[in-house]
């Protein structure tokens, strides 16, 4: 209970800073939601005294943090909605999208690193490379030429939120970087634990290679893989916000944008909040799921 409340206290710290700071930010660049909507001097003096942007910045946060603690984000300048509703529906969407990149990741990361880990063809080197390339290239860029690709075939559509074949494009850009980061993981790791006493004496026991290799090798090898994965999952919920913008998915990337083209500082503020959130989620989820899996791992001690 020490090591979880320890870490939860840990995740709501971080959401708690990345808000507060995103929302700092928004109100210390020059201009704000009433001076970019374009009126005259008097209706911009009006909409800012109406909208308390005329307050000092430090009484502007000071109101935003009390309406914090009953969960009360404040409203959208721009939608005006409450910021929690429109949160909830953009962080949906993400994690609809963020979730379907993530099996697809885990199917093929985690395959392909016991194959790479535990061979040495020519296949092997062939998937290697391959991985190392897939992580070289960033989500964005991985998603302009899926995209590209999808405008010239006409197999997929290219944008947009409906069927399972919207989700194609925006999924492989973000699963194959996080797939070929599993991979170099998990072809780490599995191959350290081949070279374990363990795994000699079962093969002098006559055990078949196959089931050395997934039942006893890879089991050994899963709490390093365990040890990340909470923050590749924290990182794909939060990351996903250039991917998107780019397909036009409408998640937290959009809202986000169009917050910040708006200047609309409390939805700024609100998908950060989420982003942080995920992103603390996914590496409370990854300290819990490794302690529980390596039994060396000293709760007590938060290791």
């Amino acid at each position: 209970m020490r090591f979880l409340l320890r870490r939860a206290l840990a995740a709501l710290l971080l959401v708690f800073a990345v808000t507060s700071g995103a929302l700092l930010l928004a109100q210390l660049a020059p201009g704000d939601y009433a001076t970019d909507i374009g009126k005259d001097p008097a209706q911009i003096a009006a909409d800012r005294q109406r909208l308390g942007l005329d307050r000092p910045i430090l009484e502007q946060y000071t109101r935003w943090l009390r309406r914090t603690l009953i969960l009360d984000l404040g409203e959208s300048f721009h939608y005006q909605r409450p910021v929690t509703e429109l949160v909830r529906d953009g962080a949906a969407n993400t994690a609809v999208l963020a979730t379907t990149a993530l099996i697809v990741a885990t199917l093929l990361g985690i395959p392909w690193g016991v194959v790479t880990g535990t061979r040495s063809g020519a296949g092997a080197r062939i998937l290697r490379a391959l991985s190392l390339l897939l992580l070289s290239v960033p989500p964005l860029i991985s998603s302009l030429v899926l995209l590209t690709i999808a405008a010239r075939t006409g197999w997929l559509p290219v944008s947009g939120m409906g069927g399972i074949s919207h989700l194609v494009v925006p999924t492989l850009s973000l699963a194959l970087p996080i797939a070929a980061l599993l991979e170099r993981l998990q072809s780490q790791s599995i191959a350290e634990s081949m070279r374990r006493p363990s795994t000699a004496a079962a093969r002098a026991r006559g055990i078949p290679e196959a089931r050395i290799i997934w039942r006893h090798g890879w089991r050994q090898s899963l709490a390093p893989v365990l040890a990340i994965y909470g923050v590749i999952v924290g990182t794909l919920f939060s990351g996903s916000f250039a991917v998107e913008i780019v397909t036009s998915w409408p998640g937290l990337g959009a809202l986000m944008r169009q917050a910040l083209m708006s200047r609309d500082t409390y939805l700024v503020a609100g998908c950060a909040a989420a982003g942080a959130a995920f992103l603390a989620a996914g590496i409370l989820a990854g300290d819990i799921a490794h302690a529980f899996a390596d039994p060396r791992v000293t709760l007590e001690d938060g290791r």
